[in-house]
């Protein structure tokens, strides 16, 4: 190495321990993240609720921190006019865009194709969701009309889980709600549903426009109005009390024949 080099690389070390000693020292140093970090940090890259007791294990502390770390992550975001909040959804937590921003997220996606429920489709979870326990025969008395085309598409869409069979001839599947019902229409928990008489405001907010991916022909008249009536007045009252356990098969069999 010449004379030359040698000092222009003393010169180099020389100001890269002079940019080192100007920075400032917390920079440098990598502290542990605290709990709201965590937090914070594990929800933002989830793209489903997390449970409060995988956040707590995550971040190696309890379920009362995990809730407090999340009342105050809120608290901050609001303080900050931030655009986003932390839900509670489907027994579990997920970050959700305030919906006053929700019309700015809808035209990001406004040239992407979104599947939604059709009309069918919904009446028939609608019936499962204020009825369940309840038999595909029970679903058909209250909507005069054949449902195995909805039954079909909301086990596919995981919307709806058989939970056992029923005790009466035929032993026909019970469907229950699941968890991914809770998901999508934003519900912490079944008692969060709307009383019957919301149930047709309550749809179309939360599922506005319908597609036509099972073809029925239905009652003249049939609305969600009356079928809120049907539901409130016990008409297709759900199955027997004597019913089987639910069945531990993820797999959901397909709608009776």
């Amino acid at each position: 190495m010449t004379e030359e080099n040698q000092g222009t690389e003393e010169q180099r070390d020389k100001r890269s321990e002079e940019g080192t000693q100007s920075l400032d020292p917390s920079i440098l140093e990598f502290p542990p993240a605290d709990i709201t970090g965590i937090v914070e940090a594990v929800l933002f890259a989830a793209d489903a609720p997390v449970g409060p007791e995988r956040l707590a294990q995550l971040a190696e502390t309890t379920i009362d921190a995990v809730q407090t770390a999340t009342i105050e992550l809120n608290r901050q975001y609001s303080a900050t006019g931030r655009t986003f909040r932390i839900n509670r959804v489907a027994q579990g937590f997920q970050l959700y865009t305030v919906p006053e921003y929700a019309e700015w997220v809808r035209r990001l996606y406004q040239h992407q194709y979104v599947h939604r429920l059709s009309r069918a489709a919904l009446e028939v979870l609608a019936i499962v969701a204020y009825r369940q326990p309840i038999t595909r025969p029970e679903i058909e008395k209250l909507r005069s009309v054949d449902c195995s085309g909805p039954l079909l598409t909301l086990l596919e869409r995981r919307l709806i889980a058989t939970a056992g069979r029923a005790h009466r001839p035929g032993n026909p599947f019970l469907y229950r709600t699941t968890r991914e019902f809770l998901r999508y229409f934003g519900l912490e928990q079944l008692e969060d549903l709307p009383r019957i008489e919301e149930l047709g405001d309550f749809l179309a907010t939360h599922q506005p426009g319908a597609d036509a991916d099972e073809t029925e022909s239905r009652p003249e008249g049939r609305t969600f109005d009356t079928l809120a009536v049907d539901l409130s007045e016990g008409r297709g009252q759900g199955p027997d009390p004597d019913t089987r356990p639910p069945s531990s098969d993820p797999q959901s069999p397909p709608p009776d024949p």
